[in-house]
């Protein structure tokens, strides 16, 4: 099988992704980053009365036609406190921000405005304005009008509002559920003492991390040893959890102990391709058990964590119904590049920022995909693409930002 172009490899697994349809209702309090899965209607009108946006006095616009002008203060209303009668000529109530304005008054003197005379009254020191300092009823929204409409992004901004609304809880869109599978009789959890023969499996929780930040929950399969039988167990579980993904870390190539294909195809799998032609990362899987999409990724960490990259986040995404991050930016390369073979390279690299605002992508010299340490102090993946020409310092070059 020839080796695929990723652009290729990545519209042929998003040509199969549906965004889910179920909803769920959950908290207010959790509904941050979710995605609506109906419109939100006020279930009140705010502000409910028309209220003073200041502190001062309420009264009638036609009793102070020029400075000087001089109210008898009959009452006060505050927050939550209404003033229990009408503001009549030449009258006036001592309000504050947030309270129903009276009965009879059409606009608000703030304080800072009046001075304060004998026999509680109030002598206006500016220009009175009708409606001026007054919210009115039903400013922000209004009892059964559609605030928040489905297909949302809910920021905070948005449960703010749906709070004031009076809605304690959201109907949204379910997050959609990725299984994690990493096999290999050479793994073991971190924090366990790992035999002369053994490494620590950390795979697992970048691509995770990558898959909840795209919108996913992460079921973890755990680790599973070389063996037909129990791998088939686990691809159980993922089919049983009605997964939506299921990702397999290592053991997806053709070798006598790469067990993950065969037993994928026993379970059912359908593949539709394998192998691709880019650096790190060509032995990525690509299938599907009924509904649920197989990711195969490789073993090596950098190169599943660059394929989750490029093909896990988006795959989330789109099943999440979530905006895609915009991760693709030129930059310039601060060394020269040799040229490129037939497959697409993405070599780590870290980042400056000119004065006049450039990107200048300096690469590592040692691109190991087992190298964990040089992607965690890495900022972009310069791209090269297949066959590419030689880059000498200066000469811009695509990237893909790792941090944003």
């Amino acid at each position: 099988m020839s080796l695929l172009p990723v652009e290729d490899a990545l519209d042929r697994l998003l040509s199969r992704a549906k965004p889910v349809v179920e909803t769920e209702t959950v908290l207010l309090a959790y509904a941050d980053g979710r995605i609506l899965g109906e419109d939100v209607t006020a279930r009140l009108t705010q502000p409910p009365f028309n209220s003073s946006a200041m502190d001062g006095y309420a009264l009638r616009a036609e009793d102070a036609p020029q400075l000087g002008s001089v109210m008898t203060v009959i009452g006060t209303a505050s927050a939550g406190h209404a003033f229990d009668g009408k503001v009549g000529k030449g009258e006036a109530v001592r309000i504050f921000t947030g309270a129903p304005v009276p009965e009879g008054a059409d606009t608000i003197l703030i304080q800072e405005d009046a001075d304060l005379l004998d026999n509680n009254q109030i002598r206006s020191t500016f220009e009175v304005v009708r409606d001026r300092h007054i919210r009115p009823k039903g400013q922000d929204f209004m009892e059964g009008e559609v605030v928040l409409q489905k297909d949302r992004l809910l920021s905070f901004a948005d449960v703010t509002v749906a709070a004031g609304m009076n809605h304690a809880e959201l109907r949204v869109y379910r997050k959609p559920l990725v299984a994690i599978l990493a096999t290999g009789d050479e793994l073991v959890q971190p924090g366990s003492v790992p035999k002369s023969d053994q490494i620590i499996a950390s795979n697992t929780f970048g691509v995770a991390a990558i898959a909840r930040n795209a919108g996913a929950e992460v079921l973890d399969l755990g680790i599973i040893s070389d063996d037909k039988e129990l791998i088939g167990k686990a691809i159980e579980r993922a089919i049983t959890a009605k997964a939506d993904v299921l990702v397999t870390l290592g053991g997806a190539s053709v070798g006598d102990h790469d067990l993950v294909q065969a037993s994928l195809k026993a379970k059912g799998m359908e593949l539709d391709f394998w192998r691709i032609a880019m650096r790190p990362g060509k032995p990525l899987m690509v299938g599907a058990i009924d509904t649920m999409q197989v990711l195969g990724l490789p073993g090596n960490p950098v190169a599943s964590l660059v394929c989750s990259l490029l093909f896990l986040e988006p795959l989330v995404q789109k099943l999440a119904r979530t905006s895609s991050r915009r991760r693709e930016v030129q930059a310039v390369t601060e060394t020269d590049l040799k040229a490129n073979d037939h497959r697409q390279d993405y070599v780590r690299a870290t980042l400056a920022i000119r004065d006049d605002g450039t990107l200048v992508a300096k690469s590592f010299d040692k691109q190991d995909s087992s190298m964990m340490k040089t992607l965690a102090n890495s900022h972009a993946l310069i791209v090269r693409p297949p066959n590419a020409p030689p880059l000498k310092a200066g000469d811009p070059c695509p990237i893909i930002l790792l941090r944003i």
